[in-house]
């Protein structure tokens, strides 16, 4: 099953509450974890994660916490879940390292790099500010037939 590691969506989950908060206060690790009901560690680890990737900047003193180190609409969902999972594989195959003992009559490796690059460009075109809006949206990506 394909599907998002818990803290490649705990980092969608920060980055939306922070895009949804920033114009009010930098927030806490445990504030954004007791809101959405979420281990405070977890989710300080991944706030870090996402710091060290440049894409949330931690405030120190009284007020501190985290922020958006860019706008919203700058940040793809494809950045968060590579931030914290590194690259986004469907299967082994489709990177330079994945050889296997099919390899030369392999019939679906192509197809599956193919299905990995739409997985990317989607995941690349839906940004938080998207994911932050609150109408509820038909798509946010439309896909062709």
């Amino acid at each position: 099953m394909f599907k998002l590691s818990k803290k490649a969506d705990y980092g969608l989950i920060a980055v939306k509450h922070l895009a949804m908060h920033r114009q009010q206060h930098a927030c806490s690790a445990n504030e954004i974890a007791e809101e959405y009901g979420i281990s405070g560690t977890l989710m300080a680890k991944v706030l870090q994660k996402l710091a060290h990737q440049s894409l949330v900047v931690a405030k120190h003193g009284s007020s501190g916490g985290y922020q958006l180190a860019k706008e919203p609409g700058q940040i793809s969902a494809l950045d968060v879940i590579t931030a914290i999972d590194g690259p986004v594989l469907i299967t082994s195959c489709v990177t330079s390292h994945g050889n296997c003992d099919a390899t030369e009559k392999c019939s679906v490796r192509e197809p599956l790099r193919r299905v990995n690059e739409s997985i990317l460009t989607v995941l690349g075109t839906v940004t938080i500010a998207q994911m932050s809006e609150e109408a509820q949206e038909p798509a946010l990506v439309a896909l062709r037939a």
